[in-house]
């Protein structure tokens, strides 16, 4: 028998740009074949001047056509301002740095953009200047020259570096070939896709597609199926389509569960001795009523001094993940877990995260504790961090220990009562310390066994969930201060800290202006601790008025972002010197890391090597961002499939976004968040007010304003985009009339389309 031939490979985007450029070495040259040339040309010139004649001679463009071809290009540069010329026919290259490094954005409105290094400036490309660079390709641009009361733009010469991506859709297979419907803000053109290459596709389903050519003289790239998620519209389908979406991975590889299924939990006596046996002592776990992975517990026990024992016990997951394992890689990379609306994609396999690691009630449990002598007042008379073996005596959800709160009566009722009162006041002191103190409802949807949501309701944090927190915010601090603060002369080791640096000056400034028209004072300069108290005097004024959702939405836009790292400087919102993530190594990676460093350094090992832990550290911040970017886009995703029950229904609601685009508005009954297109804003054209986040008309001075209540209808609902449309309505409930006039107006609404200079319609 014959060998059967092998199969080759797909070309990358990159060898399909070197048989182009190969080919274009034959005397046919495409004109962005000549582009480039002159451009390379040109950037060796330096400040001579040269001619179209030169130029042609220098890049072989030697036909006559190719000849006329370079002197029409050469004039266009120096239209655009990428070349001066000195006299008639005679150039010369503009005296800059002409040529930059960057990081490629595409947007499907068609604004791309590149992010230059190393100073972060951010040029316009054109989508004919780009060579169809994809988002977050490294690439090498050509800078255009200034031009006063013009943007910079830019013109992309060459892809140094390709991000491997993948874009998700529905496909639409026809007889030859099939095309990929996709849902990106990445992506603003379908994907062409060989029935050969469909996976099994068929009309109808989501697909997971990468991208392997786009030759710069196709509109569409060409791509591969990847994987096949199922019939689109199936809530499974969709849920996966979004961790997709964000890189995430919606399959527990089976590999990993196996091997995490050949643990056992190991309790032996041997364990045991060589820990602290507190299973003697009250102990209970309190979560969420859905939650199945608990990973921390509270013990309470009176000492004969009278003062109080609290323990606060953590799951001693890497005394079962070991660093290195197959289960450890599946961890890092995962770095945690993620929280959908309707389904949890955990870090660790469930045998792990639900099973053996789990502080289940009337089970042994493996430890890492942080235990705290306190007296009647709060204060820590002393604290041990070590290992230990607990038992939970009861599995309380907030709702039942809120109710032996507020009762005073239930299981364990004095461990419960004198906790809280210890709560109390360590937050009364954080406070006072400059903590601030954010408290905003979370939407959350009930859901029928096919997944679609049948009502909404919200959770908020109430005396329960705030003892959990201060005990967990304790813990936390308590063994990033042991590590960051040691006693003596020993210096600091290389530790995982969570940390916030302060807020941004500028938005600060603008909250504190903008407080000001209401009759509010937060403080723009000055120590940490009297901003924060400002703004927490402010947020507790402002309660109940009706610029509540304004202020208080404004506050938290003025905040950074919270992120792990190795250099220590605090986190400022918690108003804490010294911080970390020790409490839920079950579903966060960097409380894995941190449980390790606290093995070896308590046992007198040196320091590890910190710009590895630094890596790790921004490897397990981007995974987050990300993981918060998919939950959000499920909630919306869910907000949009529970109003198109509600078509034409009327809410009241506040606005909570301002964009140029129109104005983002949160019902009050169910928090669900909508665009009324400023398209449909009524009676004049409207302009965006950054500084006051607002639109105003142009003629009429009409505001509207973040933070301002209005009224409006449910119009349009659509699913696959996860785009909510509201249409605003009057006073009365009445819907506004439609503007008339002839006047021609360049809008910014999801959809409008305009005219190019030469007639062709593009999307916007």
């Amino acid at each position: 028998m014959g060998s059967k031939p092998t199969q080759k490979a797909p070309k990358s985007r990159k060898e399909q740009r070197h048989d182009n450029a190969t080919a274009a070495s034959t005397p046919k040259l495409t004109s962005a074949d000549l582009r480039k040339r002159i451009f390379d040309y040109i950037a060796q010139q330096g400040n001579n001047s040269f001619n179209y004649k030169q130029v042609a001679f220098a890049i072989d463009a030697t036909t006559p056509a190719a000849r006329r071809a370079t002197e029409a290009i050469l004039s266009t540069m120096a239209f655009d301002g990428d070349l001066i010329e000195q006299g008639p026919g005679a150039y010369k290259a503009p005296e800059r740095d002409s040529v930059a490094m960057g990081t490629f954005v595409r947007r499907a409105n068609g604004k791309n953009f590149v992010v230059t290094e190393p100073d972060g400036e951010t040029l316009l490309v054109a989508e004919r200047n780009s060579m169809h660079a994809l988002n977050g390709d490294k690439v090498r641009v050509i800078v255009a020259a200034r031009r006063r009361g013009v943007e910079p733009e830019a013109e992309v010469i060459e892809i140094v570096e390709e991000k491997d991506q993948t874009f998700i859709g529905t496909l639409r297979v026809d007889r030859l070939y099939a095309t990929l419907q996709t849902d990106s803000r990445y992506l603003a053109t379908d994907i062409i896709i060989p029935r050969q290459k469909l996976k099994g596709g068929k009309t109808g389903d989501k697909a997971l597609v990468r991208i392997t050519s786009w030759p710069e003289d196709e509109k569409c790239p060409t791509g591969e199926v990847v994987d096949i998620l199922g019939a689109s519209g199936d809530n499974t389908t969709e849920m996966h389509a979004i961790l997709a979406e964000f890189g995430l991975p919606y399959r527990y590889p089976k590999n990993v569960e196996a091997a995490a299924n050949r643990i056992d939990a190991g309790i032996t006596p041997e364990v045991v001795a060589a820990r602290v046996d507190m299973r003697d002592v009250t102990t209970f776990t309190i979560d969420p009523k859905d939650a199945k992975d608990f990973d921390d517990a509270l013990s309470f026990r009176s000492l004969p001094n009278g003062n109080y024992e609290v323990g606060v016990h953590i799951a001693d997951v890497t005394h079962y993940v070991h660093p290195d394992t197959i289960i450890d890689r599946e961890a890092q990379q995962r770095a945690t877990s993620v929280y959908l609306v309707d389904r949890t994609i955990p870090m660790l396999p469930e045998h792990l995260s639900n099973g053996i690691c789990s502080l289940r009630p009337d089970e042994d449990k493996l430890t890492f504790s942080c235990i705290f002598e306190m007296d009647d007042k709060a204060r820590v008379i002393n604290s041990q961090i070590c290992r230990t073996v607990t038992r939970s005596n009861r599995r309380f959800t907030y709702e039942e220990a809120q109710e032996v709160i507020e009762t005073g009566k239930g299981d364990y009722a004095d461990e419960i009562l004198k906790l809280d009162a210890l709560a109390k006041i360590l937050r009364a002191e954080r406070f006072a310390n400059g903590s601030v103190e954010f408290e905003r409802a979370e939407v959350r949807f009930e859901i029928d066994p096919k997944g679609h949501p049948v009502s909404v309701y919200f959770k908020e944090s109430k005396d329960a969930n705030k003892l959990i927190e201060e005990f967990m915010l304790l813990a936390n601090k308590t063994v990033a201060t042991v590590i960051g603060k040691p006693a003596g002369k020993n210096k600091p080791k290389a530790f995982v800290y969570r940390v916030h640096d302060m807020p941004d000056p500028g938005k600060l400034a603008d909250l504190s202006k903008i407080a000001r028209t209401f009759g509010f004072k937060v403080k723009e300069t000055g120590s940490s601790r009297e901003v924060n108290r400002s703004i927490n005097r402010m947020l507790k004024d402002v309660k109940g008025r009706g610029e509540e959702n304004f202020l208080s939405t404004l506050a938290i836009r003025s905040m950074a972002k919270a992120v792990y790292t190795t250099q220590n400087i605090g986190h400022y919102g918690l108003a804490f010197d010294f911080y970390t993530h020790f409490t839920s190594p079950i579903r966060r990676y960097p409380d894995m890391m941190v449980h390790r460093l606290l093995d070896r350094y308590l046992a007198s090992g040196r320091s590890v090597n910190v710009q590895k832990l630094e890596d790790q550290c921004k490897h397990s911040s981007d995974m987050e961002q990300l993981a918060t970017n998919a939950e959000r886009a499920s909630i919306k995703y869910k907000q949009v499939e529970y109003m198109g029950d509600h078509l034409g229904e009327v809410y009241s609601g506040v606005i909570s976004g301002v964009t140029e685009w129109g104005l983002y508005v949160e019902l009050d009954d169910n928090m669900c968040e909508g665009l009324v297109p400023v398209r449909d804003l009524p009676g004049d054209y409207y302009d965006l007010d950054e500084s006051n986040y607002s639109l105003v008309g142009r003629r009429t001075g009409a505001r509207y304003r973040l933070g301002d209540k209005v009224k409006v209808q449910v119009a349009r609902c659509d699913l696959p985009k996860k785009m909510l449309d509201f249409a605003l309505l009057d006073d009365e409930g009445n819907p506004y009339a439609p503007r008339t006039g002839k006047a021609k107006h360049q809008e910014h609404g999801r959809g409008s389309k305009k005219k190019n200079p030469k007639g062709r319609t593009r999307k916007k």
